[in-house]
């Protein structure tokens, strides 16, 4: 039989995701959507994916919330506020200094909204007991095959943006976002209303043209995708355009016009930026050996593409910064062990030498 829960529910549950950090949370049906589960079969037969063969092989389950959970009834889309306090295309062009994205320079969000997430999951469980409801519940953050961006939208938590990220009215681009799976049958808010207009900011902030169309993304083409997610040499087209950039990139989402009106007080403090990341140094970085990478990045959710990966796209970045005290050192790296490594080194080596 179903149980017709109490209508303040959901206001409770709103009230206790505040308290826990999180700047925005919404409701959403956890039943397949015909759209997005198109959508997402389109993306994945034209390849846009890349190397990402995890979205291919659990497909059926990204489809639908019910799809990796039957028993879900519902889907609780949370946002924590990463919003920063400094213009992110600060050090665009500088040549002693790399761009980290925003995200990547304080604290691992995996961590911090995971433990918000289970301490939000675990109230639920106990406050409905309280009642005599007996509450199922699972949570997700990223490296679960969740479709967050589109359940958010469909929570009423703000929109996916022509960059097909998640666009909120109070905070701007700048969302970490997690789910919690419910059997609690829970009244699902308003869709999220498009409010992207005519404006094509981020479409043309994109420095390698990874949007073939609004709303579309080719990974294969995205800087992030390309300093996170690629293994082996990024391919020569996109090089030069990586600039400065050693992990992921901010440039769409910071051009999006509805940053202006970020909630910057909703910021979780965890997500503060390391000194150490904000601006660092390239001569620093390319000294990096596996050890010394690890320290670094304890704790950073930049550790797990491990040091050869990592200093290949500090490579990148020497042959694109036209300084010419770092030759000596990126000539040391045309002998790295690591083929990736020792190749974006020569490159990085010629491009110095003929500048």
């Amino acid at each position: 039989m179903k149980i017709t829960l109490n209508p303040a529910l959901k206001e409770q549950i709103a009230a206790q995701a505040q308290a826990l950090g999180f700047a925005a949370c919404g409701f959403a049906s956890a039943g397949e959507d015909p759209v997005r589960a198109a959508r997402l079969g389109q993306w994945l037969e034209e390849g846009m994916h890349g190397s990402m063969d995890w979205m291919e092989s659990r497909e059926h389950h990204r489809r639908s919330p019910q799809g990796l959970w039957p028993e879900a009834r519902t889907v609780i889309a949370l946002g924590m506020s990463y919003a920063p306090a400094f213009d992110p295309l600060a050090l665009e062009g500088d040549e002693e200094r790399a761009r980290i994205s925003v995200y990547a320079q304080g604290a691992d969000y995996h961590d911090i909204v995971k433990k918000a997430l289970k301490h939000l999951a675990r109230w639920i469980v106990e406050h409905c007991a309280k009642q005599g409801i007996e509450a199922g519940v699972k949570v997700f953050v990223d490296t679960a095959p969740v479709m967050e961006k589109p359940l958010g939208e469909a929570s009423g938590i703000g929109w996916q943006g022509k960059h097909t990220n998640m666009v909120s009215r109070t905070h701007g681009s700048w969302l970490f976002l997690g789910a919690i799976y419910t059997t609690l049958e829970l009244e699902p808010d308003t869709m999220g209303r498009n409010r992207c207009g005519s404006c094509d900011a981020c479409q043309t902030a994109c420095p390698t043209d990874a949007f073939p169309a609004p709303y579309r993304l080719d990974a294969r083409r995205c800087v992030s995708y390309l300093t996170i997610e690629h293994k082996g040499p990024i391919p020569e087209e996109f090089r030069e355009a990586l600039g400065n950039r050693i992990y992921g990139c901010d440039d769409c989402l910071a051009a999006c016009p509805w940053n202006k009106f970020a909630a910057q007080a909703q910021r979780n403090r965890a997500f503060l930026p390391r000194a150490e990341l904000v601006a660092p140094r390239l001569d620093e970085l390319l000294a990096l050996d596996d050890a010394g990478f690890r320290k670094l990045f304890s704790g950073s959710p930049i550790k797990r593409i491990g040091r050869d990966r990592f200093v290949r796209n500090c490579l990148y970045a020497a042959g694109n910064s036209g300084n010419h005290a770092l030759v000596e050192q990126v000539r040391s790296l045309c002998a790295d062990p690591d083929e990736a490594v020792a190749d974006a080194a020569v490159w990085a080596l010629g491009r110095l030498e003929e500048g």
